[in-house]
């Protein structure tokens, strides 16, 4: 199983929606690719080459190699937009929202960094109308967040005097995680998921 595919847990990644196999395939190679190389220096013969494929199959499936970050863009936002919104939605204080929305969102971007690294560094390589789509969506990432952190407020759980530049230096946390995290590190997925929920928590003045 390819490192697109399995986190530390041996957890696949979600891409079972996308059929029929031999364009999962390709998709999935395209991930490992960009990762490695990036966007603009991966060839579509590169990416047909990690599926096994000649570079006329992959054409079959996709269009264009745009087509495939736009793919994997979109399918990875909705993963971590659906992470978050289930956290904020949850049952309990601010504090216990906020994080399990950290700490998820985290075990995301360690346990699918290679995914990840790709869905949050690649936004650029897209033209203006699939970029215009990722950014809506990132925007409603960002909303998820805000969201708790001002019931925190209002409730007099949290002590923070700028909830937009708190909730962009929240994301901005997390996100990283996906471009430092290794298995040869001395912490698993869960274990950075959890110290950064205490970092988090501290940063916007639990109570």
């Amino acid at each position: 199983m390819s490192t697109a595919e399995e986190t530390t847990g041996g957890e696949v990644e979600p891409w079972e929606e996308v059929t029929p196999d031999a364009a999962r395939r390709l998709l999935v190679a395209a991930v490992e690719a960009f990762a490695e190389r990036g966007y603009h220096a991966t060839t579509t013969r590169d990416i047909a080459g990690r599926a096994g494929m000649s570079p006329a199959a992959l054409y079959i499936h996709y269009k264009t190699k745009e087509e495939l970050l736009h793919r994997i863009s979109r399918i990875g936002h909705d993963k971590a937009l659906d992470i978050l919104r289930t956290a904020a939605r949850r049952e309990g204080t601010a504090a216990e929202r906020l994080a399990d929305a950290v700490s998820s969102f985290v075990r995301w971007h360690a346990g699918r960094r290679t995914t990840a690294r790709v869905v949050q560094y690649e936004l650029e390589a897209l033209g203006p109308e699939a970029r215009a789509e990722i950014v809506a969506l990132r925007r409603q990432v960002d909303a998820e967040v805000r969201g708790i952190i001002e019931d925190g407020v209002a409730s007099g759980e949290f002590d923070v005097l700028d909830v937009k530049g708190t909730t962009l230096a929240v994301l901005s946390l997390c996100i990283d995680v996906a471009r430092w995290f290794t298995l040869d590190g001395p912490r698993t997925p869960e274990e950075v998921g959890a110290l950064y929920a205490d970092l988090v928590l501290r940063m916007v003045g639990a109570q």
